[in-house]
């Protein structure tokens, strides 16, 4: 204040020094932070704007986002602040979804009076399991047969209409709702995380899943085939309990950092908020095809045609067996299949989740392949049992036969031989790989070098010497390593022969 008891000076002076002062007294504001303390690239990283950024519009378009999803569930504390939140949620335990109308006045005015169909689902959140997704889930249902993925709890869902679900989509299930009205879902995830690890020794971290909504409206045709809205989070599920333990551990290292590595975490929100994505890509619809309602006296799915029960899955659909290959149930792979055949036989032993990879093998290929191959393909696992049930299909052929061509000169010939103690009849053997009567006629043509075309008819001699036409039936129904004597007779109207089996 000394300046002060100075002459008084004009007026342009003291407010120039009145400035300078002011000046001074800011200019060490926030040194005492250190250099960066404000750094905006740190300021945007809080979790209040991380929060809030995927739902920012863009500044090449202004997007509508109509709905928010809020998972009732706390994130996790380990987070950091460049990270996607990650939530914990336990085995077959409902957590609710509450479903918001998030439009201003005057937007998407089409919606108003209307349903919308949202679909939910419980993807993998790597990459490298979204390209073996259908392997994956196949697996999985193999392992556990007669469970689902992804439940709607229905009894305590608010505001939900036709639940489905496809029984094939075993982590899928559809409703519609009332935008203008309480949403909630409550969902249960039957999987946990470690069911998808590689290597399972005890104590390896689980594999992220995602929670993701599609929401659809309706077209002109009655179909919601329109999206409005996709939105998607990260989870991890353990076992009953599992996640409120990992909750627990979380929130208890966190308490042991200094507050500087606090800083580096997201807090823990009280909620999860699900943020805007893109549609799932194999979104498919089939407006013909029925789908599996719920029971809504049970918590979980049934068929809606009776043909089910919520604790049991369908059986997949019975494979497709041609009537005329005889036996329906033959378990067996032939190097002559085709590749729907090789399906077929795939679907029939339980490889099913690689048929989508095997789709335009034939049986030839998948016998071509080695141990190495099946296993880089399949995994060790599932790769060794396929292995085996190529390889087994390749010792034994299904029916072996042995003939020898019979006349009137060969058997005075052979009589004579066995007068002199020499060997008598001289069999071939024929294997049989698909047991039809065309097979054995390219076969005994092949062994007598002649052509196919001049096999007429190929009979059995059977009671009191009458000749039965043989039929596939008939060699389905002959004795393995069986022995026939062949007889030839000329056909009266052709150069062909008929062939007699004694």
């Amino acid at each position: 204040m000394a300046w002060a008891l100075k002459l008084p000076l004009s007026d342009e002076v003291i407010e120039s020094g009145l400035v300078q002062d002011f000046d001074a007294s800011l200019s060490g504001i926030g040194q005492e932070l250190g250099a960066g303390a404000y750094s905006m690239s740190d300021v945007l990283a809080l979790p209040i704007f991380k929060q809030e950024e995927s739902s920012l519009p863009s500044e090449n378009e202004n997007k509508i986002l109509p709905f928010q999803y809020v998972l009732c569930t706390a994130t996790s504390p380990a987070v950091k602040l460049h990270e996607e939140t990650l939530t914990y949620l336990n085995q077959g335990q409902s957590y609710e979804i509450r479903m918001l109308d998030n439009r201003k006045l005057g937007e998407l005015p089409e919606l108003n009076g209307k349903l919308v169909k949202s679909i939910f689902r419980v993807v993998f959140h790597d990459r490298r399991l979204q390209y073996t997704e259908h392997q994956q889930l196949e697996g999985w249902r193999w392992n556990r047969p007669g469970d689902r993925i992804l439940d709607i709890d229905v009894p305590m869902s608010v505001g939900i209409i036709d639940p489905r679900a496809n029984p094939t989509q075993l982590n899928t299930v559809e409703f519609l709702w009332d935008p203008a009205k309480r949403t909630s879902v409550f969902i249960q995830v039957h999987c946990i995380s470690t069911e998808f690890t590689m290597r399972k020794h005890g104590g390896e971290k689980g594999v992220p899943f995602r929670v993701q909504i599609d929401t659809f409206k309706e077209n002109d045709a009655g179909e919601y085939t329109e999206h409005l809205h996709s939105a998607s989070c990260q989870i991890k599920v353990f076992k009953p309990k599992g996640a409120d333990r990992k909750q627990k551990t979380d929130r208890e290292k966190m308490e042991k950092r200094t507050p500087q590595e606090k800083e580096k975490y997201q807090p823990s929100y009280e909620t999860t908020i699900l943020t805007e994505c893109s549609p799932w890509p194999e979104i498919t619809y089939v407006p013909n095809a029925p789908s599996p309602g719920f029971n809504s006296s049970h918590n979980s799915f049934t068929i809606g045609e009776g043909n089910g029960s919520p604790n049991h899955q369908p059986d997949p659909p019975a494979p497709i067996i041609d009537v005329s290959a005889g036996i329906p149930n033959a378990q067996n792979l032939l190097s002559t299949s085709t590749p729907q055949e090789a399906q077929q036989w795939l679907h029939r032993n339980r490889f099913a989740a690689f048929s989508r990879l095997f789709t335009n093998f034939s049986g030839a290929d998948l016998l071509k392949l080695t141990r190495d191959d099946v296993i880089q393909i399949c995994g060790p696992a599932d790769g060794i049992r396929l292995f085996n049930a190529l390889k087994g299909r390749v010792v034994r052929p299904r029916l072996t036969i042995y003939v020898c061509q019979e006349s009137q000169q060969l058997r005075e010939h052979q009589q004579q031989k066995h007068e002199n103690g020499e060997p008598g009849n001289v069999y071939h053997a024929i294997y049989l790989e698909e047991l039809t009567s065309l097979e054995l006629t390219e076969k005994l043509a092949q062994l007598f070098n002649i052509s196919p075309h001049q096999i007429n008819q190929i009979y059995k001699q059977g009671p009191t010497g009458i000749h039965v036409l043989i039929s596939d039936e008939m060699i389905h129904n002959f004795q393995d390593e069986s022995c026939f004597v062949l007889d030839t007779m000329k056909a009266e109207t052709s150069d062909s022969y008929h062939i007699i089996l004694k």
